[in-house]
């Protein structure tokens, strides 16, 4: 059978008409419907030919970048704690989960170096009156801060507390009509939406860079770590520490804490705190000066496969209770080993980690609702949650500049836990933690508990700051070691005036 060349012709011009027309290339983008309108309050661009929308990043910079800040530091010379002293370089959990921002503490060299350090990290603005959040590793050893906005200013900032714990800290510049970030709901976030960061990695202010959220709930960093992290592939590097994590709206979700890296740089994974967890922490801190967190006395494990079947469970979830502290809130509530925790407060639990987030968010003295699978049945108990005594205190601003403990006597103190006063059975609050100058000459020791100044008791850090401020050449510290009670002269250095 043969085809006329016109009606060939005629045909193959059929289908490219036909071609051009489903590629969409010349027409127009449908409109966005009322439906999508209402769910899609994201900053976003029309791709080509009615796509999904594309988030605009450069919108959202523009918008909210000028409430992100560069945080410096300086930590002038400590002195060398000999030998393993220090946290090295194999450390496991600074090679597994490397902090960033300041470079490790510690070396285990026994070799005096006196050059100041300096590191970097960055944070954002909370409040237009110059408070400040970012990581606590990035301000905890600093001597001085300052803190770069996004015009150029620059200002000194108190460190506030900060919270080792939870790695937030609290900064405060003096600034007034400063822009601030917008927080969003970190419950809401989903594993795949976009997310951007913005920071100073290597000081190069005001970078951001963008990624989407890898998963949520990550417990990392131990059993002391109480953050139920968002994992991202977000490309984090060191400086970026303690600056904001944002959605698609513009919200702040998270602060960018840690990185998983085997080289020191980024490998695609970053973890951020979550904002409602940092900004609890936050007005605890400005509050109090200290954070509380819940416990009810448990040792737990997570529940694999094999558990699972052995105690009649559907799947593997829950934290499965291993051993219950004597007149603990758990054992007076009746929890027993062998009983799986599957909820608290009606949150879910499925692994240990969830579990430690949420009792430690219980405020002491409030009851929490524990599901408990036992004996093949879910049961309920209530148990009054506890004060969890911290291993290692919070601190505040207690190495802000030359005048403050390191100065006059160089010295570092810090209150006492009640733990550790009844484990010492002591009278005195202070306990020294580092000596450098006139103290180390005259033999004060970290470990050393402060009575007193000149037969005066002193009780806290403002009382000894006082009391040495008043003093004009030698201070006789009374300090209790070990059995042994003794005054101990320090000659302080000429021309400090502000205090131990």
């Amino acid at each position: 059978m043969k085809t006329s060349l016109p009606v060939l012709l005629a045909a193959l011009y059929a289908v490219l008409s036909a071609c051009s027309a489903g590629n969409g290339a010349d027409q127009p983008a449908p409109p966005a419907s009322a439906s999508n309108t209402a769910e899609q309050s994201s900053i976003a661009v029309r791709a080509p030919g009615g796509a999904t929308p594309l988030p605009d990043f450069a919108a959202l910079v523009d918008q909210y970048g000028k409430a992100v800040v560069n945080v410096e530091v300086v930590q002038n010379a400590r002195p060398t704690r000999g030998p393993g002293g220090g946290a090295t370089s194999d450390d496991p959990l600074l090679d597994f989960f490397r902090r960033f921002g300041l470079p490790a503490p510690g070396g285990g060299g026994d070799q005096e170096d006196n050059t100041p350090t300096r590191g970097m990290g960055s944070g954002f603005i909370v409040s237009n009156d110059g408070y400040i959040l970012t990581n606590a590793h990035v301000v905890a050893e600093a001597d001085d801060v300052n803190v770069r906005l996004t015009d150029r200013r620059e200002f000194p900032a108190k460190v506030i507390g900060f919270d080792p714990h939870s790695d937030v800290a609290v900064i405060k510049i003096d600034a007034k009509d400063l822009p601030t970030v917008r927080i969003g709901n970190p419950e809401q976030v989903r594993p795949g939406e976009w997310v951007l960061a913005i920071g100073s990695p290597f000081g190069l202010d005001n970078s951001a860079t963008a990624g989407i959220v890898s998963a949520t709930s990550r417990a990392v960093g131990g059993e002391d770590n109480y953050v139920p992290f968002i994992q991202t592939d977000v490309a984090v590097n060191p400086g970026n520490s303690g600056g904001p994590l944002f959605n698609m709206r513009g919200e702040v979700i998270g602060m960018n804490s840690m990185i998983f890296s085997r080289t020191g740089g980024y490998m695609g994974l970053s973890f951020a705190i979550p904002i409602d967890v940092a900004n609890d922490v936050r007005e605890q801190l400005i509050k109090t000066g200290h954070v509380v967190r819940g416990r009810i006395g448990v040792a737990v494990q997570d529940v694999n496969a094999q558990l699972a079947q052995s105690f009649g469970l559907d799947r593997p979830h829950g934290a499965l209770v291993s051993a219950v502290q004597k007149d603990s809130p758990a054992a007076k509530a009746g929890v027993k080993a062998g009983d799986v925790i599957l909820a608290v407060n009606g949150h879910d639990i499925d692994r240990v980690g969830d579990l430690r987030n949420q009792v430690s968010q219980t405020k002491p003295g409030t009851t929490a609702e524990l599901r408990v699978w036992r004996d093949g049945k879910a049961t309920t108990v209530k148990a009054k949650v506890d004060e969890l005594e911290e291993k290692e205190p919070v601190r505040t601003a207690s190495r802000q500049g030359a005048s403050d403990e390191t100065a006059k006597l160089g010295i570092a103190v810090r209150p006492l836990t009640a733990d550790e006063k009844k484990q010492v059975d002591t009278e005195g609050n202070l306990v020294v933690e580092e000596v450098s100058g006139p103290a180390a000459a005259a033999g004060l020791q970290p470990g050393d508990i402060i009575l007193g100044v000149n037969g005066k008791p002193v009780a806290s850090v403002q009382e000894l700051r006082g009391a040495v401020k008043s003093q004009q050449s030698t201070v006789a510290l009374l300090v209790e070691r070990g059995d042994a009670q003794v005054f101990i002269p320090i000659r302080t250095v000429p021309g400090e005036k502000n205090g131990p």
